[in-house]
């Protein structure tokens, strides 16, 4: 390993890191989700022996020769835990010391048990009952099965009745991050930030906080509804430093929206079209994910940076909302673009080996390895 690569500086500029990031506190909201992790039958040997459907296209393949018949799949669980792009983020951000307040739909009246551990390390504020995720993982990619019914609920009336304006507003002044994940499925998002950028963002004050925004797979929405979320997206640069955050499909959903050609997987033409998403939207960062590498762009210019890829990973649902905290904590620590993007890449490539987030202190032991 060699004492000048980018991960062995960043895991230098992150030593003592810690007191610096118990004095930025952060606000996730607004989803939440009970995700129950499942693996595919292949083959049952015995009751407690079997080969799981490691790829994707065998499952698919099994599905298309039942067409017109019929079959029986077995779903083996793997772990119950929090999900939604919120809780994992935050609970990624907490793990590296950052205080977190959190907003988002846990369970009413009382919070669902999944989360009561996520709610002894963070400040929660629970709205209304979780939705519910099946992730059927495959080495290769993972099926998101969703039962959205209570997401309705995640709206600006019900925000307020749990929440008054006056301590939203208090919250949100005392943040040095805020983050708003989960547009897609939460069809009340629109509203509620028309509603911060009218009675909240105004009365911030100070110096601009970061503001990041993940749409989440926007593919299931129209490109009217995208097109007005990335004018509201445009719109928060005025009070707040934005970060757009996205993987690489969703990154082409939103250029084909703006008018962009779709961008090949590779380093300079992502990084390049994260360049010209930003200039379009005229916000202060775009950071585009693909699985094994990321790229971004802010004012300084563009840069991208490979990640620690496994072909065996112990869980890969939450791996791109471990990036977003990784990448939010580099620009939190004031890293520039090349490093937070190596935080970003680490946190989420050490999620996927330990099926845990990682401390500071585990980042840098990781880093250093790379």
């Amino acid at each position: 390993m060699a004492k000048t690569s980018l991960a062995f500086q960043v895991s230098e500029q992150i030593h003592g890191a810690r007191n610096r990031l118990a004095r930025s506190k952060v606000l996730v909201g607004f989803d939440g989700f009970v995700d129950t992790i499942l693996h595919v039958v292949a083959q049952r040997d015995s009751a407690t022996k079997f080969r799981r459907m490691d790829k994707m296209t065998e499952y698919a393949e099994r599905i298309a020769a039942a067409a017109g018949h019929s079959a029986n799949l077995e779903l083996v669980k793997q772990m119950v835990k929090l999900g939604g792009n919120g809780p994992i983020m935050a609970n990624a951000l907490g793990s590296y010391g950052t205080p977190v307040t959190y907003i988002g739909n846990l369970g009413e009246p009382s919070l669902h048990p999944v989360f009561e551990d996520f709610a002894k390390r963070a400040e929660v504020h629970s709205i209304a009952e979780p939705g519910y995720t099946d992730a059927i993982e495959f080495d290769d990619g993972k099926l998101m099965m969703g039962k959205h019914e209570s997401l309705k609920d995640v709206n600006w009336a019900n925000l307020i009745k749990h929440i008054p304006e006056a301590d939203l507003l208090k919250i949100f002044k005392g943040s040095a991050l805020v983050a708003m994940v989960n547009w897609t499925m939460l069809t009340g998002m629109t509203a509620i930030w028309q509603k911060i950028l009218t009675r909240i963002a105004p009365e911030l004050g100070g110096e601009r906080r970061w503001l990041f925004i993940d749409l989440a797979d926007p593919a299931k929405r129209s490109r009217e509804d995208i097109a007005a979320a990335l004018k509201q997206v445009s719109k928060f640069e005025k009070y707040f430093r934005v970060i757009l955050g996205l993987n690489f499909a969703e990154s082409r959903q939103v250029g084909e929206v703006l008018g962009f050609a779709a961008p090949e997987e590779t380093y300079g033409t992502v990084a390049h079209h994260s360049s010209q998403i930003r200039e379009a939207l005229k916000i202060d960062t775009v950071v585009i994910h693909p699985t094994h590498f990321a790229a971004a762009s802010d004012g300084t210019g563009t840069a991208h940076v490979v990640g620690p890829f496994t072909a065996k990973p112990k869980i890969t649902t939450g791996a791109g909302d471990h990036f977003n905290a990784g990448f939010c904590i580099g620009r939190i620590l004031g890293l520039d673009i090349p490093a937070s993007l190596q935080v970003g890449v680490a946190t989420s490539g050490y999620y996927v080996r330990h099926a845990a987030s990682p401390r500071l202190e585990d980042l840098r032991r990781f880093l250093k390895t790379l």
